[in-house]
């Protein structure tokens, strides 16, 4: 979750709010989840995130509980 935070502190507050409307979420949302380390973003919020910021933050930063090698095809 660093990688998120570190990305969004890199935005004004209104690019943040623009950059989870984009996920399908809100800033609050994300904001709660960075900072309460025993909760997790879902999967399809991971995907978006990646593909929103161009891969500078990826699902495995997020998630890495979850075996994204399966998902993206490969072992």
């Amino acid at each position: 979750m660093n990688k998120l935070r570190l990305f969004l502190n890199s935005l004004t507050i209104e690019e943040q709010m623009v950059f989870a409307e984009k996920c399908g979420t809100t800033i609050k949302y994300l904001r709660k989840r960075i900072s309460d380390r025993s909760s997790r973003l879902g999967e399809k919020i991971c995907i978006e995130i990646e593909d929103k910021t161009s891969g500078k933050v990826k699902c495995e930063d997020l998630r890495p509980d979850v075996n994204w090698s399966v998902i993206r095809g490969r072992s």
